[in-house]
């Protein structure tokens, strides 16, 4: 690598710090309240809406299908069963649901058609014919550096104020050993401000079981900043700047469809002679305006130890750290002709080997967080640095929250998933047996 490539380099290698996991021993357990008083007072003011998202043909589930109503900003995303619940005001009953997935047509179901039942929604595929697609035969590189060029045309150029969903969970094999949710407020700034975005913890409960991480303790610093970090048309400095596209080879692949308009699918892997581990995934681009809608992407984990030093900020020495899998994945939504970031995962699975043992302990993070509702910040507000939640933090453990079925009220959640819902009766019945 010359010394041009290696200096990009180096700048890149900083600015992915956006993940970091901390490794150490614990000897205490942290536990803070950071959250006000729910606006909930015992009387619900709104409606839930329950169902499952499905593929027509096939019945199995549709991951992170997107379910808002129509004509606002309330929104949430199914798990990975398929499950959504959205709360609605009260005062709207005659509204209608819309939902979407990537390949799919959109669908829309009046509210009425809701019952006490979970409703079974299931989407058509949309069929693309190639010989349909005019794809222009530029070389992929040109519409990548075409997408960064438009962002300031194809995305949000006002200021915001959004409300998310987090969750973060850690499991070991396949027991949940920590689990965290928070309800956030972002002040978001617009896409071609070099003004980084504000987060503000609104509510949040964390609840760990230390004994199944046998006096190990695997932190996820960041928090819901994480999913920020990779909305790639905001900060591009962490995987794609103009001077980092030529560290990629991008290829097309098999074109799809959204809202029936056709997208580009890209795909990128790093140049074989660059050893340093960079990023390799797919893109997905309007082909009408060359906005990017959607982004998978993981880290290539080949060097382990170059990696390990990425990642981790402390351990024991007696234990060796390797990450296994560090997957990324963030969605666009479309609003008046322009997008906005909509839901942001993070996937990293850790091995940790211990000296003079026979077994290694395998854990797995999850991070995901999703937009449910949004407005336009008319006055740009801010906020003070004392209620910024800051980069480096670790969400403490907040166990007393999960004993409270009405603990998030008004807002919508990420339905959570039967392994998780197990998890939380397990803390709950933990948490009887305390008091």
């Amino acid at each position: 690598m010359n010394k041009k490539n290696e200096h990009i380099f180096k700048k890149y290698i900083t600015s992915l710090l956006f993940v970091f996991l901390t490794v150490g021993y614990s000897i205490q357990i942290y536990a803070f309240t950071y959250f006000q008083d729910d606006i909930y007072q015992g009387s619900k003011n709104y409606n839930e809406y329950q169902g499952y998202v499905l593929d027509k043909e096939s019945n199995k589930p549709l991951i992170s299908a997107s379910v808002s109503l129509k004509g606002t900003n309330i929104s949430t995303v199914t798990n990975n069963e398929g499950g959504f619940l959205l709360k609605i005001p009260k005062n709207i009953t005659d509204g209608k649901i819309v939902i979407s997935h990537l390949g799919y047509k959109d669908q829309t179901t009046m509210l009425s058609s809701f019952g006490e039942k979970k409703l079974k929604i299931k989407l058509d595929l949309s069929v693309t014919q190639l010989s349909e697609i005019n794809i222009d035969p530029k070389d992929p590189k040109i519409i990548m550096q075409e997408v960064f060029k438009r962002k300031g045309s194809n995305y949000f150029n006002e200021n915001t104020i959004m409300t998310a969903f987090y969750r973060e969970t850690i499991k070991k094999r396949r027991s949940y050993v920590s689990l965290s949710e928070a309800v956030i407020d972002i002040y978001k700034t617009p896409y071609e401000s070099s003004k980084a975005d504000i987060v503000k913890l609104f509510k949040a409960r964390k609840s760990a079981n230390y004994k199944k991480l046998d006096t190990l303790t695997l932190k996820l610093q960041g928090g819901p900043t994480t999913t920020l970090y990779i909305d790639v048309m905001k900060n591009p400095e962490n995987v794609f700047t103009q001077e980092m596209l030529k560290l990629y080879q991008f290829s097309f692949g098999t074109s799809t469809k959204i809202n029936d308009q056709y997208i580009y699918v890209i795909k990128f892997k790093q140049h074989s002679h660059i050893k340093e581990p960079l990023y390799y995934g797919t893109l997905y681009i309007d082909s009408k305006t060359l906005a990017m809608t959607k982004a998978v992407f993981s880290l290539n984990m080949e060097d382990q130890e170059e990696v390990s030093k990425m990642f981790v900020r402390k351990k024991p020495n007696n234990a060796k750290v390797n990450f296994t899998n560090a997957s990324y994945a963030i969605d666009y939504k479309q609003k008046n002709g322009r997008w906005y970031y909509s839901y942001g995962q993070v996937d990293l699975t850790v091995k940790v080997n211990w000296k003079k043992k026979l077994f290694n302990s395998v854990y797995k993070l999850n991070v995901e967080m999703a937009i449910t509702d949004w407005i336009k910040n008319t006055t740009n507000q801010t906020l003070k640095p004392k209620d910024r939640l800051k980069p480096s933090v670790v969400i403490s453990d907040e166990a007393s929250g999960f004993s409270d079925p009405e603990f998030w009220g008004k807002y919508n959640v990420i339905e959570p998933e039967k392994s998780i819902e197990t998890a939380i009766k397990k803390i709950k019945k933990q948490l009887r047996k305390l008091n």
